[in-house]
């Protein structure tokens, strides 16, 4: 398995080894061992989620605060996302800064998202089935996020606002500046 650490700590881009021929493919999509190597500790994975959206669909910024903060480990199965962390660990020297990688069933790519971001993605594909673990079980009452065009951020979707799809939750969602005062 190959393995980038983004320019936010922490966060890792993981491409794993694909062998392939004439039947198709096999790559192992997770392994403990190899992931607590590069990270330099063992998630433990409680959670499993997938969705399916279609294009222009933006799921994000979501966060789970407190003691029930996740740490996620993302990936496609299908289609084509633009996927998005950000930094918001209080007293990081990234804080408030994002990446954003490109997640496909064809690229294979995974992102290691620790506690303490905000996270998020948009649909790039005419669908795509997104698929990820979670290290603590999902709360609602820790349920936190941003709104996901929020100037400050300035995260480039790759969709044109006007064929965005965002839930009422996320047009809803509060400023980046508001998460700040509430986190510091």
């Amino acid at each position: 398995m190959k393995y980038t650490e983004t320019k936010l700590a922490g966060c890792f881009i993981l491409e794993p080894t694909v062998f392939e021929d004439e039947r198709g493919y096999f790559f192992e999509s997770y392994n403990e061992d190899k992931l607590a190597a590069i990270l330099g500790h063992t998630p433990h994975f409680v959670q499993d989620n997938q969705s399916k959206s279609q294009f222009g669909v933006v799921r994000g910024l979501h966060m789970q605060a407190g003691e029930h903060a996740q740490a996620k480990l993302v990936r496609v199965v299908e289609g084509r996302v633009l996927d998005v962390a950000v930094d918001v660990r209080p007293g990081s020297a990234t804080y408030g800064q994002h990446v954003a990688v490109e997640l496909s069933a064809e690229n294979k790519k995974q992102l290691f998202v620790p506690r303490g971001f905000l996270h998020g993605f948009s649909v790039l594909s005419e669908h795509a089935v997104f698929f990820y673990k979670c290290d603590n079980n999902y709360n609602k009452e820790s349920e936190d996020g941003v709104y996901p065009l929020d100037t400050q951020l300035a995260v480039n979707w790759q969709i044109p606002q006007e064929q965005m799809i965002l839930s009422q939750k996320d047009q809803d969602a509060q400023s980046f500046a508001a998460l700040t005062n509430k986190l510091t």
